[in-house]
């Protein structure tokens, strides 16, 4: 028997869904809004009449289109957020590493400059720079000319650059080693040796639970920040786990995540610490999400 259209664009749609909650996600910084908006692609898709040439170019313009009224919406919820805000963490296979351009995309790191740009921006950027759209099929899904979408595109490339000077700015396993190792000896000269004398400390605790409401600066402010957080917990389990395209600190509590923690690097050492602590974000970090581009 031939299958219909419609059984036809639902095996297209299933074959691209991980690339459409990768594009999303990367919009959004995060998994469960970029699971509505995966969803509310394909309900639109199934509207669609008439043949279709490029099925992956059609859902990825749809799925942005729908992202993009998502960011504005989540724009406003964010007015209300308590303290500082940080995309959701995703565990990933650890083939997610040998991609260099897609675990760059979605490291923190990364997401957390493109939170910078204007949703245009960023939605150009992510299109054209990770999932190699041209400009042209950037430029329909943002309604934009194609000389528009260069120009978005060439303002986050730059973004990208001020924001995050190093390529894979990842913390080495021998930076992960010395850093765990201070911490759990609570050693501060330690721990504020291994930090740069700028660097920033980010947690996000949702006001949720406790954490820090404004950003810690400065090397020793942010060992003792550490240093004082090891000692409320002391009866954790750590694990050195794949998360958003680079390595994090897993923390479990009575079996439980409790946080993750991410280490951006720079000249010099440490150069920020990213720590997820909020409970309704830390849901997608016991299983691999599928993502791709």
């Amino acid at each position: 028997m031939v299958p219909s259209g419609a059984d036809a664009a639902a095996r297209e749609f299933e074959r691209h869904r991980s690339v459409l909650f990768t594009l999303v996600y990367e919009l959004l910084g995060s998994a469960a809004d970029a699971d509505d908006v995966v969803q509310e692609t394909w309900l639109r898709r199934q509207r669609v009449t008439g043949p279709v040439e490029h099925e992956r170019a059609l859902l990825c313009r749809i799925a942005t289109r729908v992202a993009l009224n998502a960011m504005r919406a989540q724009a406003r919820r964010r007015e209300d957020y308590v303290g500082p805000w940080l995309p959701e963490p995703i565990a990933v296979s650890p083939d997610v590493l040998d991609d260099v351009v897609l675990a760059e995309s979605v490291s923190q790191a990364t997401l957390a400059v493109l939170e910078t740009l204007s949703p245009e921006e960023r939605a150009a950027f992510v299109l054209t720079e990770v999932f190699g759209s041209t400009a042209a099929e950037a430029g329909e899904a943002l309604e934009r000319s194609e000389a528009s979408v260069r120009q978005l595109a060439h303002r986050a490339r730059d973004r990208l650059r001020e924001g995050r000077p190093h390529r894979r700015a990842g913390a080495t396993p021998e930076v992960w080693h010395a850093f765990t190792s201070a911490i759990r000896a609570g050693d501060l000269a330690a721990t504020t040796a291994l930090l740069t004398g700028d660097s920033v400390l980010v947690s996000d605790g949702g006001g949720k639970v406790s954490s820090a409401r404004r950003p810690v600066l400065g090397a020793e402010n942010i060992a003792r920040f550490l240093l004082g957080l090891a000692t409320q917990h002391p009866d954790i389990s750590i694990d050195l786990v794949p998360v958003n395209g680079e390595h994090a600190l897993l923390v479990r509590e009575d079996g439980a995540v409790s946080l993750v923690l991410f280490l951006e690097t720079g000249d010099g050492g440490i150069r920020t610490v990213r720590i997820m602590r909020n409970p309704e974000k830390l849901g997608r970090l016991e299983k691999p999400v599928a993502i791709a581009r």
